[in-house]
């Protein structure tokens, strides 16, 4: 037998026993050691995850790498098969990935509310306000510094929309008091601190660093419209090595019992008052028409 002949025997052994090994079980297709999380800037300043992420490493036996970026790159990272399972606050957006298939999931975890903070002699006047839409339109009367995260993050685009309902779109090329941060949701606060601003945030992030946060104070909340929703989503496993056995685990892991009782006990004592409520097997809609009162 040739030399030619031999070399080509051995390789298609070698493709079979590679087949069999998958077949088998010796390649999953995917990092059955990491699990990649893309998910929000805020989410990850809250603290939350440091106490949820440690329970399903031990219980999984796997790293999870965490991501923490913007809504809108966090979105990007699973349509393009950047990270295995995504965590993040922008319904609409989210909607659009299930619609093209790139997720296979989406569920609602918890939910909390966006707040407008601002400085404590409020020059706009809007304290107590609870339609946005007019708080927001005297802030821009009277030309009062607004910080916006600016980095497409679940945050601006819910504050985005919210100008959009008043009316309103400011930039930084004609309005001289908007300022547009482009960072994370504690860069965005700690601007406003410095520089007497309103903002919106989360109310999660807020009361995480609200003792860093002397000169910054709630105004505005109550509004319908500033509720606040987080889901879990499985990126489709078609995408490239995804790890799908433990992002179905992370999704399951995150709407039991215990640890949805956790997410709602979250700094409850230290704050009075709950950074997140637990949401699993609740409804948008739902928790929308109760105005966001607890099920």
């Amino acid at each position: 037998m040739s030399r030619a002949l031999v070399l080509g025997w051995f390789a298609l052994v070698a493709v079979a026993v590679a087949g069999l090994a998958a077949a088998c079980g010796g390649d999953p297709g995917y990092n059955e050691d990491e699990l990649i999380l893309a998910t929000t800037t805020s989410l990850n300043d809250s603290g939350l995850l440091d106490q949820l992420v440690p329970i399903f490493e031990a219980e999984e036996e796997i790293t999870v790498k965490i991501i923490a970026v913007g809504t809108g790159a966090a979105l990007r990272m699973g349509a393009d098969g950047n990270a295995d399972v995504l965590l993040t606050h922008a319904p609409a957006s989210e909607q659009m990935l299930v619609d093209t298939g790139d997720v296979t999931s989406r569920t609602l975890i918890a939910y909390n509310d966006f707040v407008i903070v601002g400085p404590l002699d409020d020059p706009a006047g809007v304290a107590g306000m609870t339609d946005v839409s007019a708080a927001l339109g005297q802030i821009a009367a009277a030309g009062a510094a607004f910080a916006s995260r600016g980095d497409d993050s679940g945050t601006h685009k819910k504050e985005l929309s919210l100008w959009s309902d008043a009316g309103l779109s400011p930039s930084t090329k004609s309005n001289g008091w908007y300022l547009d941060v482009g960072q994370g949701m504690s860069a965005t606060l700690t601007v406003a601190n410095q520089r007497a601003a309103y903002s919106l945030t989360d109310r999660g992030t807020y009361l995480a660093l609200s003792s860093d946060l002397e000169d910054l104070t709630p105004l505005v909340e109550g509004d319908p419209k500033l509720l606040n929703f987080y889901s879990v989503m499985e990126v489709e496993g078609g995408k490239g090595r995804i790890n799908t056995v433990a992002s179905r685990a992370f999704s399951a892991f995150l709407i039991r019992d215990d640890i949805q009782a956790m997410i709602g006990e979250y700094l409850l004592e230290q704050y009075g008052r709950p950074l997140f409520i637990p949401a699993a097997g609740d409804t948008e809609a739902a928790i929308s028409a109760r105005g966001g009162a607890p099920n």
